[in-house]
């Protein structure tokens, strides 16, 4: 296996009101009441809802996201993307109905030669800032690769863990898919159009949205836990659309479990001991604060 490594400085900066209606409506297509109105706190990870990137159709690829190369992320010549995993750090609550700016970098984009042919590795950092203070910084990690060989042999996902404390099980039709496409602008044909999903990059059904399998996963360890400080999370095989899930806890620990008893994602979370903020002065230049 062979990579080469680059690095780009461009930042992209969005705001964002960040409506309350729009986490009410997700809160109502998880089976929950709508609570959230203006000055709630969100749930960690609401912000996936908010700082959309509307593309006209010219600037779309075959699959549905915006193209590549006149962004953040450069064109590497890989058609399929998903979504391989990422970290987030809690600073501070993010809260409805009040303005916010997310500020975006390229950190890093790695191309390799492995097994199955040319990859890329694209991490993206975005912090997002409410009232001069930083309340979170997300690293994005993003996988393009080749299109799939016809009758090439399917990579054997881990088994899952059976030693959970905590588990909830869920299934994501394709009805909830679309609305969850909808409400994070996702235009990602693998979640919507079984026939793209299927025929084009080979899956066996609709993709259930790796964030959306992450979003779960923080709120069993919110549930179980209390505020978080820290998230990592890494996809490990997807889960289809016809599929049910377990969403898994044990310590600090979580996974999702498919049907097969498959590993679809592994967390890790920390809870949130002590409350620390970085304040709009320490804004250039500083790092994201380390959690408690």
């Amino acid at each position: 296996m062979t990579s080469t490594d680059q690095t780009e400085t461009q930042t992209e900066i969005q705001g964002d009101v960040m409506d309350p209606a729009r986490a009410a409506a997700f809160q109502v297509a998880l089976g929950q009441d709508p609570t959230i109105a203006t000055g709630s706190p969100l749930p960690p990870f609401f912000h996936q809802l908010y700082f959309w990137t509307p593309r006209p159709p010219d600037g779309l690829g075959r699959d549905g996201h915006p193209l590549v190369g006149g962004g953040l992320i450069p064109d590497m010549g890989l058609p399929r993307r998903m979504w391989a995993g990422g970290r987030l750090t809690f600073s501070a609550p993010l809260r409805a109905g009040v303005a916010a700016e997310r500020r975006s970098v390229l950190e890093s984009v790695t191309s390799k030669i492995g097994r199955t042919g040319p990859l890329a590795f694209v991490t993206l950092r975005h912090d997002i800032w409410q009232d001069g203070v930083l309340c979170l910084s997300e690293w994005q990690d993003l996988v393009y690769r080749e299109d799939p060989l016809e009758n090439a042999p399917k990579p054997v996902p881990p088994s899952a863990r059976t030693d959970e404390t905590d588990m909830q099980a869920a299934r994501f039709d394709s009805t909830f898919l679309f609305r969850y496409s909808a409400l994070t602008f996702n235009g990602h044909r693998i979640h919507y159009d079984l026939d793209y999903a299927r025929d084009v990059e080979g899956y066996s059904g609709l993709v259930v949205h790796g964030p959306l399998l992450a979003q779960k996963l923080m709120l069993l360890a919110t549930e179980v836990l209390g505020p978080l400080a820290t998230f990592s999370f890494r996809a490990s095989s997807p889960l289809m659309h016809f599929e049910q899930a377990e969403f898994c806890l044990s310590g600090n620990d979580l996974w999702v479990r498919g049907p097969d008893g498959r590993q679809c994602m592994q967390a890790r979370a920390a809870r949130l001991l002590e409350p620390r903020v970085l304040r709009v002065s320490q804004r250039r230049g500083a790092p994201a604060p380390e959690p408690s």
